[in-house]
């Protein structure tokens, strides 16, 4: 086991070549619903509710997926760092397999039945009637979305970090352009409004599976797909695959039915704050895509090195990335309330929208930065190869803490909407005390590679080792 102390500088090395890229085409490619968010803001609020509604219903689509994508990552970056081509191929196929099944049954039930799933989220008949012809068109976007993600995570294990960047600026370009026509009826074309938006999404997801593609297939000499080996699961790899992916899976569909729970409050509150709401959600987002690509990154780091056996390395960098992206979110927010009222006024918000909207960024500030820790250090015990610790504690405090907060205080007491908002981040902390434990601790290091498990035990010595000193 190669054991050196990783000083900050090669630490911000890593950060600058891998990690930087990775978070902003994370950032890119998350953006096409908050510019449709956006891009509505003159069509009024309740627009601006209907199509943040949407995006709801899309990231309960995200968190069920996503728990595939996360495990096929842990899979991806601990092969490349033991150069296994054949288990990068197999959890590619298995991933794929699973995702693309979820979103045919998200997307088909979003094509048939929108006012159904509409229905669930607000009792705003109006918002319902603006929304529907949305997640209809998006509908068909889901199986792009999955595919575009799978691909992004094989490159970015695999190191390929520029392809992912460049087909996300494309499609984010062709988004903007087409919502541009489309919204607003430019060049002849009609007048659209939301459902407009919705073309464009479904256009820019066209391009950027497209341009992923011919990356991949063009790309020869890194990792080469082979339909043969990624549908050959036998050999007790679907179990191993599925024992370290349930519990992700588990998190992240949990975690999206907590959250839809919370929606529901939220939707059944006053229409400007629902609009608050989904101007607050485009925000929130920037920040996440953000972070949300610095943690993938922090996983490929720490995979790699866990599955290559340097686990004092992989230790290293999770404590460094656990400092880093909480202090680069207070940033961001600090930013974000500081210009609170010029990003407000983008969304058409009206008075009490716009007062909603400054108060949930102040409450965020703190929230946020929290959220960001406890985010980081779960998403690298899953490339560590434990995924059971964070899942217990995300979902444990989420509801036993935060979902009957927020839906009595919303549901039964009718507090005010910032009373209500607040209690959405109540387990944070409590995540916060329980994660810096077990990441001081490194029991989370559990290599699915040989080159890892035998590295494991000197880890453990000379972890006790660092601790009694």
């Amino acid at each position: 086991m190669r054991n050196e102390k990783i000083g900050w500088g090669n630490f911000f090395r890593v950060v600058f070549t891998i990690a930087l890229p990775i978070a902003f085409q994370n950032f890119l490619s998350t953006t096409a619903s908050m510019v449709d968010t956006i891009m509505i803001g003159s069509q009024g609020e309740l627009s601006v509710a209907a199509v943040g509604i949407c995006s709801q219903i899309t990231s309960l689509f995200f968190s069920t997926y996503f728990g595939f994508a996360s495990g096929g990552l842990l899979f991806f970056s601990q092969y490349w760092g033991a150069h296994n081509e054949k288990g990068i191929n197999r959890a590619f196929g298995l991933a794929l397999t699973c995702m693309l099944a979820i979103s045919l049954l998200f997307g088909g039930t979003a094509v048939a039945n929108p006012e159904f799933i509409l229905g669930i989220y607000t009792d705003k008949t109006n918002i319902i009637a603006i929304g529907a012809p949305y997640i209809r068109i998006v509908g068909f976007a889901y199986p792009l979305q999955v595919l575009a993600m799978i691909i992004s995570f094989l490159m970015r294990s695999t190191e390929r970090v520029k392809p992912p960047l460049f087909s996300s600026i494309l499609a984010l370009i062709v988004n903007f352009v087409l919502n541009w026509i489309l919204i607003y009826g430019r060049f002849g074309m009609p007048q659209m409004g939301a459902a407009g938006a919705a073309v464009g999404t479904l256009v820019s997801g066209i391009v950027n599976v497209l341009v992923l593609f011919i990356f991949l297939l063009k790309d020869k000499e890194t990792v080469t797909l082979r339909l043969k080996d990624m549908f050959s699961w036998r050999d007790g790899f679907l179990k191993e695959y599925m024992g370290k992916c349930f519990p992700i899976i588990f998190n992240e569909l949990f975690y999206g039915v907590g959250q839809m729970l919370i929606n529901i409050v939220i939707g059944h509150q006053s229409e400007s704050a629902i609009a608050a709401m989904a101007a607050f959600r485009v925000i929130e987002g920037f920040v996440f895509a953000f972070f949300g690509g610095l943690a993938d990154a922090s996983s490929v780091v720490v995979g790699k090195e866990v599955g290559s056996g340097h686990l004092m390395n992989g230790y290293q960098y999770v404590k460094k990335f656990a400092i880093l992206c909480p202090a680069i979110t207070f940033c961001i927010v600090l930013t974000g309330f500081v210009l609170h009222t010029p990003m407000l006024t983008l969304f058409g918000l009206g008075t009490d929208a716009m007062f909603y909207g400054k108060y949930m960024i102040l409450i965020y500030l703190a929230a946020g930065t929290i959220r960001t820790c406890n985010y980081i250090m779960n998403s690298c015990y899953r490339a560590g190869g434990e995924a059971v610790f964070g899942t217990v504690v995300e979902i444990g405090c989420l509801f036993a803490v935060s979902v009957p907060a927020t839906w009595i205080s919303g549901m039964v007491f009718h507090l005010p909407f910032l009373a209500v908002f607040s209690f959405v981040y109540t387990d944070e902390l409590i995540r916060l005390a329980c994660e810096l434990w077990y990441t001081r601790s490194g029991k989370w290091i559990k290599p699915v590679t040989e080159l890892g498990r035998s590295a494991l035990p000197e880890f453990q010595t000379a972890l006790a080792a660092k601790r009694r000193k």
